[in-house]
């Protein structure tokens, strides 16, 4: 927000009476004094002034002010905006009933929590739709055609979507409710010869064919951060020499416990480089749902040829 301030308030305000022209503020109006303004008095208005306000601009009025006061002022506002994304990430970040509620399930049972979760409807990951940012990819014609797995597919939403003649989409989930549900919704749905989902766990699954994309999305949030590596050599496992794995990159901030899991594109970094992979792009995911702004990443990655597969 910005105030402007016009000449004659900060002659109200600021200004008071003075015989010298030595320090004159403004043009001497035929019968006045000369005025002058004490900036000290400005600053101790401003610093009382509500944050939303900081912002300043003084019309019609080309004195000098010091650097110092000036740099004082910035640093004042700067540390202000600083103060309002910080607020806004916490409150992006607070656990809601839901999400507790979930991890109650899944600490307290590593072995069915999460198919109890999917029983009870405590699924707060879940959109209820394709991920736009997939949508987006598909329909521009910026994924890769043959095979792509998505594993921890739930509802299956992201399957269906980039289903299509030239690419068969496998939806995979370790939750028995989850893959039947994604079943009953897809079951009508005019490319069902382009996608299956399966119910099998990805730590111990083996495919008989190969992929050339994998997408991930709130499945390395999911798993426990110790079984990072091992998610990593199943990509490497996984995907075709010259596939390619997309990773939207979430929960992008400092939050303890989980699921999710907080993630770092470092966090990524660290298991992928030792199985050859590279990030091809990592940008800022415009397309994330609200709450989720400023807290995703959209990661692609490639790796050298050469390094181990099926």
């Amino acid at each position: 927000m910005c105030v402007i301030l016009k000449k004659s308030l900060i002659h109200k305000l600021f200004f008071f009476p003075h015989k010298s022209r030595n320090h004159l503020a403004g043009p001497k109006e035929k019968g006045e004094e000369a005025n002058v303004i004490t900036w000290q008095r400005l600053f101790e208005f401003i610093k009382v002034m509500p944050r939303s306000l900081f912002s300043i601009r003084i019309r019609n009025l080309p004195l000098p002010v010091s650097s110092a006061t000036l740099g004082t002022i910035g640093v004042m506002n700067n540390n202000n905006h600083h103060h309002r994304r910080r607020l806004l990430a916490d409150s992006r970040v607070k656990p809601n009933p839901r999400l507790l509620k979930l991890q109650q399930l899944v600490n307290t049972n590593a072995s069915d929590g999460w198919e109890e979760s999917w029983k009870q409807g405590v699924t707060p990951w879940d959109l209820g739709r394709p991920t736009p940012v997939i949508l987006h990819l598909h329909h521009t014609g910026s994924l890769p055609m043959g095979r792509v797995l998505v594993p921890g597919c739930g509802t299956g939403y992201d399957v269906v979507a980039m289903a299509c003649p030239g690419r068969y989409a496998v939806g995979l989930d370790i939750s028995e409710e989850a893959i039947k549900k994604a079943k009953q919704m897809s079951s009508s749905i005019a490319n069902v010869d382009y996608f299956t989902f399966l119910k099998e766990d990805f730590f111990s699954w083996h495919p008989t064919d190969l992929f050339d994309l994998i997408f991930d999305y709130t499945f390395f949030c999911a798993i426990e951060p110790d079984m990072r590596s091992a998610w990593a050599r199943q990509i490497q496992n996984f995907l075709k020499p010259d596939g390619e794995l997309i990773t939207l990159m979430f929960p992008m901030d400092d939050h303890a416990g989980g699921p999710p899991y907080k993630v770092s594109i470092a966090d990524y970094e660290e298991v992928l480089h030792p199985m050859g992979f590279k990030a091809v792009s990592i940008v800022d995911n415009e397309l994330a749902i609200e709450v989720r702004k400023g807290r995703e990443k959209l990661g692609r990655w490639k790796r050298a040829i050469g390094h181990s597969s099926l």
